[in-house]
């Protein structure tokens, strides 16, 4: 109960400082909307398969129909088993799937021959209790790698969930995918396109393992638009690419990163080239970004949401770049930890970024107040700067010189408690 409150909280206070596009609703935190927390089509649940965790870790997604997906994976190239068999499962189908099952505490990671076997059973067992095909089964899972499946559990716990599902809320899904989340992370919306109303909807998890090369750790994406798996596999990587894409915790790329949405057809058709997918694609975006937003919060151990922007570089991927860099760098995050305005160390990390620029034009803002101008001149006030990075959240912006090349990576600061969490993360 403590775990949602904080996270009904963190949502309320994120969505409210969130410029949100003009067209997009956002509906209430405590996802239990009038209407329910999951568009038309879909429905969830979750159970205690007791893998690992003494609460919620097991869930399903179901789709009423055969849904487009889409979905983008980790680029590491030490894989999990179900990463594999979800690519494979969405080729075969050709992206017309009906559920995903995702279980936590055991990511079934570096499993080899038999973790590939108990990511097919999962998807088969899901199949065989929901009257489905197996290859309309998208599988993950979560948490420690080279560690077996308890099958028998997991396959217990999938027998179960067909007494659970629920439109109107996410939320025992949300915890179910939760691993050192200290609360679980949900959003739904409401777009406005030109003939009536879409929703999307979504759980996400993450906290530790972040910095992904294509997604987080895992989320799971829903609406009722009526769109082509092609289109929807467009709008998805274009809206990942400054959302998920665009934050990191620790820079470490997890075995297990998974971001799919599916759409069940039940409401508006989207055409490519029309305002309504852009409209659309804006929308999943600004959803995407939110629940990003909520993994960086939520980093073990964080107590800091900084955006880093660099502007002014040669293009947006030297502007990618260094902000990257910047944002990843351990020296940097201690610093925003400990209130500490050390400009040295953010232009450092940009110098060795491989972005292009002369030093003599760095201009570094907190939050508008300048720390550095142009041919290295700090004159700012330690207590000024103090009273910005003593905020939750605030910017960091780093002008590099005066190209179009632009980009912000969503980071945290780095803990004591980071330390102390990842320490004893198996025992």
């Amino acid at each position: 109960m403590q775990k949602l409150e904080k996270g009904l909280e963190v949502i309320r206070e994120l969505s409210a400082s969130t410029s949100w596009p003009g067209t997009v609703t956002p509906m209430p935190a405590d996802a239990n909307g009038e209407e329910g927390f999951w568009p038309a089509g879909f429905s969830s649940g979750a159970v205690n398969a007791s893998i690992r965790y003494q609460r919620n870790d097991l869930m399903i997604l179901l789709a009423d129909v055969p849904s487009s997906t889409a979905a983008v994976f980790t680029t590491n190239l030490c894989c999990a088993a179900p990463v594999m068999v979800s690519k494979a499962n969405l080729e075969k189908t050709s992206g017309m799937v009906r559920a995903v099952i995702c279980n936590s505490g055991n990511a079934n990671a570096a499993t080899g021959e038999k973790g590939m076997d108990d990511a097919q059973a999962m998807a088969d067992a899901v199949a065989s209790d929901f009257g489905l095909k197996p290859e309309e089964v998208v599988v993950a899972s979560t948490g420690v790698i080279g560690q077996l499946l308890p099958m028998e559990k997991v396959i217990g716990g999938i027998s179960s969930l067909p007494l659970v599902l629920q439109r109107e809320s996410c939320l025992d899904a949300a915890v179910a995918i939760m691993t050192t989340d200290t609360f679980p992370k949900f959003f739904t919306l409401d777009v406005e396109l030109s003939g009536g109303k879409c929703r999307l909807g979504g759980i996400a998890k993450g906290s530790g393992m972040i910095s992904p090369n294509m997604a987080t750790m895992l989320a799971f994406l829903t609406t009722d638009a009526k769109i082509s798996p092609d289109l929807l596999k467009l709008a998805l990587e274009q809206a990942n690419r400054s959302s998920f894409n665009a934050i990191t915790v620790d820079g470490d790329t997890s075995t297990n990163d998974m971001a799919m949405i599916m759409a069940s057809g039940f409401g508006l058709e989207i055409l490519s080239e029309t305002e309504d997918y852009r409209l659309f694609t804006d929308a999943l975006e600004a959803l995407m970004t939110f629940l990003a937003k909520l993994i960086v919060i939520d980093g073990e151990g964080a107590t800091k949401l900084v955006g880093i922007t660099v502007e002014g570089a040669v293009d947006h991927r030297e502007a990618e770049l260094a902000a990257r860099t910047i944002a990843q760098s351990s020296l940097v995050k201690t610093a925003i930890h400990g209130e500490d305005a050390n400009w040295g160390r953010i232009i450092a990390a940009a110098g060795r970024s491989g972005a292009s620029f002369r030093q003599e034009d760095l201009e570094l803002h907190f939050n508008g107040l300048c720390i550095l101008k142009p041919g290295l001149i700090a004159e700012f006030s330690e207590e000024d700067a103090a009273k910005v990075m003593a905020e939750k959240s605030y910017g960091i912006n780093l002008k590099i010189g005066n190209g179009p090349g632009k980009a912000t990576i969503w980071t945290c600061d780095l803990s004591k408690e980071y330390v102390e969490i990842n320490g004893s993360y198996r025992s």
